[in-house]
């Protein structure tokens, strides 16, 4: 099947586009980063001097993290070399970690760079680390793009927060 057809939909995801700009004024990075007692809540796994790291909220697979630095930038360009190094040494932790609480086969690194390459927050670049098991996208995933996701983070959150 190529396609599933759902036109009906079309006005469903049309009442999202101003809860999106809306979401898009704000920072849920730079939230994190200035909370103080809501790590829970918005799954902060770690707090360092140069960056961030986070369960996604909406994860493409369990154990989806995202790794954000504490400087609201967007560009890669802007990195400083302490912000790369110090983010790439992350993303090694994250998964050597992962491999140690969910033993994945695979993992998914990158970024998305500005609107037009994907990025859900343009105005904050951060990088994925997606877990990746044989045969995680199912047939629900094929036919309706609907991810099935077998942990619950806050289970997660408490196995690796203390691992970073």
């Amino acid at each position: 099947m190529d396609f599933l057809w759902s036109p009906w939909r079309s006005s469903y995801i049309d009442g999202f586009k101003e809860e999106q700009k809306e979401m898009q004024k704000s920072c849920f990075f730079c939230d994190a980063i200035k909370s103080i007692n809501e790590d829970d809540e918005r799954l902060i796994i770690a707090k360092k001097e140069s960056y961030i790291i986070l369960l996604n909220k909406f994860p493409y697979t369990s154990g989806h993290i995202l790794i954000a630095p504490i400087r609201h930038i967007a560009d890669y360009t802007e990195l400083n070399n302490n912000e790369l190094c110090d983010i790439s040494i992350a993303i090694k932790e994250s998964i050597y970690n992962l491999k140690k609480v969910m033993k994945p086969k695979g993992f998914n690194i990158g970024v998305n760079i500005g609107e037009v390459a994907g990025a859900g927050l343009p105005g904050h670049i951060h990088y994925h680390i997606v877990p990746r098991w044989q045969g995680d996208k199912n047939f629900m995933y094929v036919t309706g793009e609907t991810n099935v996701i077998s942990f619950a983070n806050e289970d997660l959150l408490l196995k690796l927060r203390p691992l970073f």
